[in-house]
């Protein structure tokens, strides 16, 4: 079977093989310590499920606008502004079927064969494969664990090229927890401006962030609307992940073209879900803080619990539920457990019972990216099983 040049230039992502495979394993009734996934292991909030039950009974189940109803593209406009100080109208928003939809359509319309997009790595796995089906360029800006892994504004400097069209920049990261300070942020927007680039903001963590780091959106700064674009999702904040309601704020003209892709794509998300998305945008987020001390707790027991493991090293993130463990000691020498991250995944699901994903999925060879929403109990089950997998290493060296 021949297929398209675009199609074969992406891979199926990492994260969703890992998933697919502790999910067989589980179906065996083998006991898996999963850190594989990337999504709040929290309920949807009662207020948002009993509103997509209410438009189920209003049969509130017909197509919608193809960008979204309006009383959620205003929503969503009112809900960023109260939180992340911007000032966007609904014709500056589209409802979009989740995030990666919403950076799909965006890289679509923005990028094409000949074009260079900048992102920091590590990266999120979607970012790179969706840059090469546009047909455009990948180029990575390296961030050091020095830093947090945050991006900075001189790295990215010494990355722009004549064709350099679209900056990707997600704060907090996932996978490393990175998060960006506004300051370099704003250096960041300024370069973007110079050089008549475009700068994406990925907020999908925007209110997963440990202090002394606060939710901050790029589209605060003054003069940032012409060079922004801002990418949001219900999906984490709202523990709404299969829902699928994500949304692009950024100029009107851009919105246009997104949704006239749209039109001829997806159409409208999902009429239901985008009722609850409502309730969500203008209902209370007593949710999120109780969430966020949880996930505060979790990421103490498994940054410590981590260090405490003979070869392996793990930075506090700054935001989101991520750790990046450096355990590049064990691919190095004689005595070494695997050739890269990837086999090391593989063999500590088939092994040790434990799901993770290598780094270099990620651009962080050396690492292993590790979800920690997950319950207590499941995050020390797993620390015993990596301290068993990687001391029994160490012994045997």
């Amino acid at each position: 079977m021949k297929l398209t040049d675009r199609i074969n230039r992406i891979q199926v992502s990492p994260t969703s093989a890992v998933i697919t495979a502790a999910d067989q394993l589980k179906a065996k009734g083998v006991d898996i310590a999963d850190f594989g996934p990337g999504e709040p292991d929290f309920p949807t909030p009662d207020h948002i499920k009993q509103a997509a039950v209410q438009a189920i009974h209003d049969n509130k189940t017909k197509y919608t606008p193809t960008g979204g109803i309006m009383p959620l593209r205003e929503a969503i406009c009112a809900w960023h502004k109260r939180e992340l100080k911007s000032n966007y109208e609904a014709k500056e928003c589209v409802v979009n079927v989740g995030g990666k939809h919403a950076i799909f359509n965006v890289a679509s319309v923005l990028v094409q064969t000949g074009d260079e997009v900048l992102i920091p790595a590590p990266y999120w796995v979607s970012f790179p494969d969706i840059v090469k089906y546009t047909g455009a360029t990948p180029v990575y800006v390296e961030t050091a664990v020095a830093d947090g892994f945050a991006v900075k504004a001189a790295a990215i400097e010494k990355a722009i090229t004549a064709r350099t069209k679209l900056l990707i920049l997600n704060s907090p990261s996932n996978p490393s927890g990175g998060v960006t300070p506004p300051d370099e942020y704003e250096k960041i927007l300024a370069l973007c401006k110079k050089h008549n680039i475009w700068l994406m903001g990925d907020e999908c963590y925007s209110h997963f962030t440990y202090e002394p780091n606060q939710p901050f959106s790029i589209a605060s700064a003054n003069d940032s609307k012409d060079q922004v674009i801002v990418i949001g999702s219900v999906s984490k904040t709202f523990a709404m992940t299969g829902w699928r309601i994500g949304y692009t704020l950024a100029p009107a003209p851009l919105i246009q073209a997104l949704i006239k892709l749209q039109s001829q794509s997806t159409s409208n998300p999902t009429s239901i879900a985008q009722y609850a998305a409502l309730a969500a945008m203008t209902g209370t987020m007593d949710t999120v803080p109780v969430m966020l001390a949880e996930y505060a707790k979790r990421r103490k027991r498994i940054v410590d619990g981590l260090n405490a493991i003979p070869g392996v090293r793990c930075a506090q993130p700054g935001g989101a539920f991520y750790v990046l463990p450096d355990v590049s000691a064990h691919l190095r020498g004689p005595h070494a457990l695997a050739k890269d991250t990837t086999e090391l995944a593989t063999l500590l699901l088939e092994r040790a019972r434990v799901a993770l994903v290598g780094g270099d999925a990620f651009g962080a060879p050396g690492y292993l990216r590790m979800s920690y929403a997950t319950s207590v109990d499941r995050i020390e089950e797993g620390l015993r099983r990596l301290d068993r997998f990687f001391s029994r290493a160490e012994a045997a060296a």
